[in-house]
C-alpha cells in the first residue's frame, strides 16, 4: 500500500517565515536583474565606442566579389580613353573638340590618348594640357587610316586601370564613370560595350571647364534633364564603329587567339571583338548601353573619306576596299564565321533607383547588386522580374531597339572577297611621291612578303611615306592591301615564281629581276625619279638626300665588290638591287638600253646593267668608282661601301652586334645579299636584330621615337 500523504496542518509561524523568505528572494532577484541590465548597458556603450574606433566595415571584410583595388582607392580607378580623331577642321573638328572636352570634364582620373600623326591633333592636345596625349607610334595605312590591332596593342602599354575605346565624336555623361567604377569592383576580369544614341537636337553647350552643360542663358542643366533630352530626341545607333568598348587591365587577355589587322572605323572590328571575348569566356561581358548615357550629333553635311589625290573617283573616296578587307579578315580570323554569340544572351547592365542590375533577358532573370560602396558587400537577390513591377519598369526597354542593335556579324563576313585598289600606277604615284617627285620602289613576291613588311615597317619608322610596292603576284598584292601598303601589279610580272627557289642564280630570280628594270623605266617616263631598293636591304637612315645630290644624268648604284681594297667598279660589280635614277633624258635612254639587253640575255638583269653602262669587261670605267656610257651621256657612280655595304663587305653580318657596328661606321643601308636561299637570308636578318615586323601579330615592331634616334646617330 502507498504511504498516506502527510496532511498535517502547517504551523502559522512557518507560514510567516516562508512569506518573508519569498519576499526577500524576490527583492534579491529584482536587484540582480537591475545589475545585469546596467552591466549590459555599459557593455553596449563600450562596444559602440570600440566599433567607432575600428576601420569601416568595407575595409575589414574581405569579400571575394570586391575588387582588390576598391578598398585602397577612394578616388576611383584610373581611366585611359583612346580615340583616333581626324584633322581638327570644319564640322568634324568642332564635334571632336566638344566630345573630348566632355571626357576631360568627367569626375574621375581620366587621361585621353589620341592616335594620330596630324599636326592639327598635336596642336589641339597642347591646348588642353598634359591629360591629353598624342600617340603616333602605331601602324597606319598609306592613306592615314589607323590599324585597330595596333591601337589595342599600344593601349596595353599605358598604365591605367581601365582602357576605353570611344569614337572621337561621342559625348559622354557622368554616369559613364559611375558605371565603370561599379564594374571595376567586380573581382573578375570584365569587358563591356555600349551603344551611344544618335542625337539630332541638343540645345546645350559645355562650359569652359567641360564639366557642366549650360543653357543659352548660362544656367546649368541637371543630369535628369539631359537624359530626357537624349531619350526624346535620339535614334538608335546602327553604326558599329560608334560602339564604346572598355575593359579592366589585369592578368587575362581580351580573348584567345590573335586580333587581326583590322582598319579602325571600317566596320566589323568592334562586333568581332565582342564575339571573340564572349566566345573565349575569359571575361564577364556586359552590354552597358542602358546604364551609360552617351550620344553623338547627326551631321547634316555629308561625310566622305577623301584622300589627297583621290578626287574624281567615287570608289576611291569611299575606300570600299577598306571595308572589304575588314570583312575578309573577320572571316579568316577567330570563330565568328562559325560561331556567333547572340546579343540576347549577353548580360545587360541597368541602373534602377541607384541600384545596378545585371539583366539576363534570355531567361527573364535579373541579378540585383546593391550599393557596394555603402555596405562593403554585394547584396545579391534573384527575382523573376516580369512579376516585379518596379524592376519591370526599369527594364522595360531592355528588349527595345536601344542599346547595341541586333546585329548579325556572320552576314557581314566574306571569306572569298577580292581586294582591289581603284588606283592606276599614275594616280598612285601622284599620291605617294614627295615634293621632288621622287619615290622609293620595292619589289616582292609572296615568298618574301614578311621581308617586304619588315622593309616597309623600317621605312615607316624613318618617317618615309613616299615608298611604293610592286607586287609580283596576286597573293602579294592582296597581302599588301590588307597591310595598308601602296601597292600595284602589272601584267608583265612572271606568273611562275617559286616560293623557296627564287634566290640569286636561279631561273626564277632571272625572270623577276628583268621585271624590275622595266617598271623603273615606266615610272621614269611618267616623270618620277626612282630609288629602287630590294626588300632585303636594311635602312639605317634616309639615303635620298645623298643619292639624289649627284644631279641629273647620273645613276647612283651600290657596288657588289667584296674585296676590301682595290676598285669598286670592277666587271659586273654593279648591284641592281639598290640604285637611284633621275627622271631625265639621259637616264631614260640608258635604262631603255639595259631593258633591251636584258630581254635578250639568259642571265639576270644585273649583268645587263654593267655590260650596257660600263661596257664589256669594264671598257667604260672611270677611275675606281664610276663609269660613263657615251651614247646616252650617263655617268654611273658606285657608292662608298662603308656607307652602303653589300652583304659580303667587311664581314658586317658576322658582327656580334650588327646594328651598333653599322651605326658606328655611319651606314645608310646594309644589303642582305651574298647568301644563298630565302630561309638562310631570313634567318640571318631576324637573328641580327635588323627586323621590324612581328609576323604573328602583323604589326611593325619599332616605334617612331626609337627609329628617330637611330636615324640621327
Amino acid at each position: 500500500m502507498k504511504p498516506e500523504p502527510n496532511t498535517a496542518p502547517v504551523p502559522h509561524c512557518f507560514i510567516h517565515l516562508l512569506s518573508r523568505s519569498t519576499r526577500m528572494k524576490s527583492k534579491a532577484v529584482e536587484a540582480g536583474l537591475w545589475s545585469i541590465w546596467l552591466s549590459g548597458l555599459v557593455l553596449v556603450g563600450l562596444s559602440l565606442y570600440a566599433t567607432h574606433k575600428l576601420p569601416p566595415a568595407k575595409d575589414r571584410i574581405k569579400n571575394p566579389l570586391l575588387s582588390r583595388k576598391v578598398v585602397s582607392d577612394e578616388i576611383g580607378p584610373s581611366i585611359a580613353i583612346f580615340a583616333a580623331p581626324g584633322p581638327f577642321a570644319g564640322s568634324v573638328g568642332a564635334a571632336q573638340s566638344v566630345a573630348i572636352r566632355s571626357w576631360l570634364g568627367l569626375p574621375s582620373r581620366i587621361t585621353v590618348v589620341l592616335f594620330s600623326r596630324h599636326e592639327s591633333v598635336v596642336s589641339f592636345a597642347a591646348e588642353l594640357g598634359p591629360r591629353v596625349l598624342v600617340e603616333p607610334n602605331i601602324d597606319f595605312t598609306f592613306l592615314g587610316t589607323p590599324f585597330f590591332h595596333s591601337m589595342v596593342a599600344r593601349s596595353q602599354e599605358f598604365a591605367s586601370d581601365i582602357c576605353v575605346f570611344v569614337h572621337p565624336e561621342t559625348i559622354l555623361l557622368a554616369n559613364f564613370v559611375s558605371a565603370l567604377k561599379f564594374v571595376h569592383e567586380l573581382d573578375h576580369d570584365w569587358f563591356l560595350f555600349a551603344s551611344p544614341r544618335n542625337l539630332s537636337y541638343f540645345p546645350f553647350y559645355l562650359d569652359k571647364d567641360g564639366k557642366h552643360w549650360l543653357r543659352e542663358d548660362g544656367n546649368r542643366v541637371k543630369m535628369k534633364e539631359l537624359q530626357e533630352i537624349i531619350t526624346q530626341n535620339s535614334q538608335p545607333n546602327y553604326n558599329e564603329g560608334r560602339l564604346i568598348t572598355a575593359w579592366n587591365r589585369r592578368d587575362l587577355p581580351l580573348h584567345t587567339g590573335i586580333l587581326p589587322p583590322f582598319l579602325y572605323g571600317k566596320g566589323i572590328h568592334n562586333h568581332w571583338v565582342i564575339n571573340e571575348v564572349a566566345s573565349s569566356e575569359l571575361r564577364f561581358v556586359l552590354d552597358a548601353s542602358w546604364s551609360i548615357s552617351s550620344f553623338y550629333m547627326t551631321d547634316p553635311a555629308p561625310r566622305s573619306n577623301k584622300c589627297v589625290g583621290c578626287s574624281g573617283n567615287p570608289n576611291i573616296e569611299e575606300r570600299s576596299w577598306e571595308y572589304a578587307g575588314n570583312s575578309l579578315l573577320g572571316a579568316l580570323y577567330g570563330s565568328s564565321l562559325f560561331h556567333e554569340a547572340k546579343h540576347s544572351s549577353l548580360v545587360k547592365l541597368l541602373r534602377c533607383n541607384g541600384t545596378y542590375i545585371f539583366a539576363d533577358t534570355s531567361d527573364n532573370i535579373l541579378h540585383i547588386f546593391g550599393n557596394v560602396k555603402a555596405f562593403g558587400l554585394f547584396e545579391r537577390r534573384i527575382v523573376h522580374f516580369w512579376r516585379k513591377k518596379k524592376l519591370a519598369a526599369c527594364a522595360k526597354d531592355v528588349n527595345s531597339s536601344h542599346g547595341a542593335f541586333k546585329w548579325s556579324l556572320k552576314n557581314q563576313l566574306k571569306p572569298s572577297v577580292r581586294l582591289d585598289y581603284p588606283f592606276t600606277l599614275e594616280s598612285l604615284l601622284s599620291i605617294i611621291a614627295d615634293k621632288n617627285r621622287t619615290i622609293v620602289l620595292g619589289v616582292a613576291g609572296f615568298s618574301y612578303k614578311d621581308m617586304l613588311m619588315s622593309w616597309a615597317c623600317r621605312l615607316r619608322g624613318l618617317k618615309m611615306t613616299n615608298f611604293i610596292v610592286y607586287a609580283l603576284d596576286d597573293e602579294t598584292y592582296e597581302f599588301s592591301v590588307l597591310q595598308g601598303l601602296p601597292v600595284f601589279r602589272d601584267s608583265s610580272a612572271p606568273n611562275d615564281t617559286s616560293f623557296d627557289d627564287c634566290h640569286f642564280g636561279t631561273k626564277c630570280f632571272q625572270r623577276v629581276t628583268k621585271v624590275k628594270s622595266r617598271i623603273v623605266l615606266e615610272i621614269l617616263k611618267l616623270g618620277y625619279s626612282v630609288l629602287l631598293s630590294d626588300v632585303d636591304v636594311y635602312w639605317f637612315k634616309d639615303p635620298l638626300p645623298l643619292v639624289s645630290s649627284y644631279g641629273p644624268a647620273v645613276l647612283v648604284a651600290q657596288s657588289d665588290e667584296f674585296n676590301t681594297t682595290g676598285p669598286i667598279n670592277m666587271p659586273r660589280r654593279l648591284n641592281s638591287g639598290f640604285y637611284f635614277a633621275h627622271s631625265d633624258v639621259s637616264t631614260i635612254a640608258a635604262l631603255e638600253k639595259v631593258v633591251k639587253h636584258a630581254a635578250k640575255s639568259g642571265l639576270s638583269e644585273q649583268p645587263s646593267f654593267y655590260d650596257t653602262l660600263c661596257g664589256l669587261g669594264g671598257s667604260n670605267r672611270l677611275g675606281n668608282n664610276a663609269c660613263f656610257e657615251p651614247e646616252t651621256n650617263l655617268t654611273v657612280h658606285f657608292l662608298d661601301r662603308n656607307l652602303f655595304p653589300n652583304g659580303a663587305y667587311g664581314g658586317l653580318w658576322e658582327e656580334r652586334n650588327v646594328r651598333e657596328t653599322c651605326l658606328k661606321k655611319g651606314c645608310f643601308i646594309l644589303h642582305n645579299n651574298w647568301i644563298s636561299g630565302r630561309r638562310k637570308k631570313l634567318e640571318r636578318q631576324v637573328l641580327s636584330g635588323l627586323w621590324e615586323y612581328d609576323i604573328s601579330t602583323r604589326r611593325c615592331l619599332l616605334n617612331w621615337h626609337e627609329n628617330q634616334l637611330a636615324s640621327e646617330r
